[in-house]
């Protein structure tokens, strides 16, 4: 009995503790659990919901995307309906701008061919007359026959009024006066000089021309214009008293009464005169032409040496070292005259700027112009008859109401006729010019 009782005290002590400590986590925990499943059921339950909306709206949607669908299809349809329009007016107006370019292209390639091929029947016409003209003019008497025909041009022209002018047109108004007077005081004293005195003038004239390049003061102050023309006069005295002659002095006071526009001017006024008196003793030994025409003929040769036209205007050079030069020049060359050769020493002396064979060129007009006469350069394919030169001289002495001097240049390949140049006119009637003349009319 008692061990019933102590079984029953024993499972009733654990029945309590049961009940005491272990019923109520047992019953929290299972309160937990079913509210975590009603959670989850009414989560469910949601989800549930969430998903029929979803699929409402996602069936929406698709509905949605068909009646977009079809709308795009049929926007797409429409507009390729449309763009192809397009495509084909373009396609229209691009074939008939091609069409149109195309047509200008072969008008323009038509156009060209057809200056190609006139450009090559001209050249080759053009060749064929300078062909036929050369063997014609090969004849002597066929040559000379232009030159007739040229004169008898010219002839026509014989009433046209022109002279050129002889003097140096680089001076101004003053100047030109001055230089003027210069020369007629010259004119006044070398008529009662003789011949050496003359060319000893004229070495005195060039020693003080060279004396007042290298004193620029002395002379800016004999070239200014004042009216202390007496203090001048015995400066001069007191510089070149006993060192040069009374003629040379007299000339200078003249030059240092009057008034120059530049003070350069009153230097080339000086060798004006230096060459003026190498001409008068020519004239008065009669050699007057024999000058001109060896001036005229060594300028001819400096215009085809270059190299020679470079060295005589070397201005880096001496005046001494470049006379040097043209002395030896001259002396390869036989027969010259020794005026000659004291004009154009003194002209490469005094050479300042100026190219030397323009120099030359400008001396030998000078020579001419001294005898009255103006210079007419001919250039010709052969030389001329006698017949032939004394009319061309006349007609031109005609036409320019002066005497006349030619010279005459040989250039075969002139092929015929004549060219005349007389100051700055020229009168071109050679054949190469007129065979020139038609090639550049051909069409390009």
């Amino acid at each position: 009995m008692s061990t019933f009782i102590g079984q029953f005290i024993g499972f009733v002590v654990i029945v309590w503790i049961i009940t005491k400590y272990v019923a109520p986590p047992v019953r929290k925990l299972m309160a937990n659990q079913k509210d975590a499943v009603r959670n989850q059921l009414e989560e469910s339950a949601k989800a549930t919901g969430r998903l029929a909306a979803a699929d409402q709206y996602h069936a929406k949607r698709v509905e949605e995307g068909k009646v977009e669908g079809r709308e795009m299809i049929e926007e797409a349809r429409t507009d390729s309906v449309r763009i192809a329009e397009q495509m084909r007016v373009q396609a229209g107006v691009e074939a008939e701008r091609i069409k149109v370019q195309g047509g200008q292209q072969v008008s323009l390639l038509r156009s060209q061919l057809i200056r190609q091929l006139r450009g090559d029947l001209g050249s080759e016409s053009v060749q064929r007359a300078t062909d036929l003209v050369k063997a014609h003019v090969s004849h002597p008497q066929a040559q000379s026959a232009t030159v007739d025909r040229f004169l008898d041009e010219l002839d026509s022209m014989a009433p046209a009024a022109f002279a050129p002018e002889v003097e140096s047109s680089s001076m101004r108004s003053a100047s030109r006066d001055a230089q003027a007077a210069v020369v007629a005081r010259f004119d006044a004293l070398s008529g009662s000089l003789s011949t050496g005195e003359l060319a000893t003038l004229s070495d005195e004239l060039v020693a003080v021309d060279n004396l007042l390049l290298s004193e620029p003061i002395l002379t800016r102050h004999l070239a200014e214009a004042t009216g202390e023309t007496e203090a001048k006069k015995q400066l001069l005295q007191r510089v070149l008293g006993g060192k040069v002659g009374p003629t040379t002095l007299d000339l200078l006071d003249t030059a240092a009464s009057v008034r120059w526009s530049k003070t350069g001017d009153l230097v080339s006024a000086l060798e004006h005169v230096a060459r003026l008196s190498l001409l008068a003793k020519a004239e008065r030994d009669n050699q007057a032409e024999e000058v001109a025409e060896q001036l005229f003929r060594f300028s001819r040769v400096m215009a085809t040496d270059p190299q020679l036209i470079t060295l005589l205007g070397d201005y880096s050079k001496p005046g001494a070292q470049r006379v040097s030069l043209l002395r030896g020049v001259l002396d390869r060359a036989s027969g010259t005259n020794q005026t000659v050769a004291a004009l154009l020493s003194q002209t490469v002396e005094l050479l300042r700027g100026e190219r030397a064979d323009e120099a030359v060129q400008d001396l030998a007009e000078l020579a001419v112009a001294r005898r009255g006469e103006v210079v007419a350069e001919v250039s010709a394919a052969t030389e001329l008859s006698d017949t032939q030169h004394r009319r061309l001289t006349e007609l031109l002495a005609r036409i320019y109401h002066t005497p006349v001097s030619l010279q005459l240049t040989v250039n075969p390949e002139l092929l015929g006729g004549l060219s005349v140049a007389v100051g700055d006119e020229v009168i071109d009637g050679t054949l190469s010019s007129r065979l020139a003349a038609a090639a550049t009319k051909l069409p390009d």
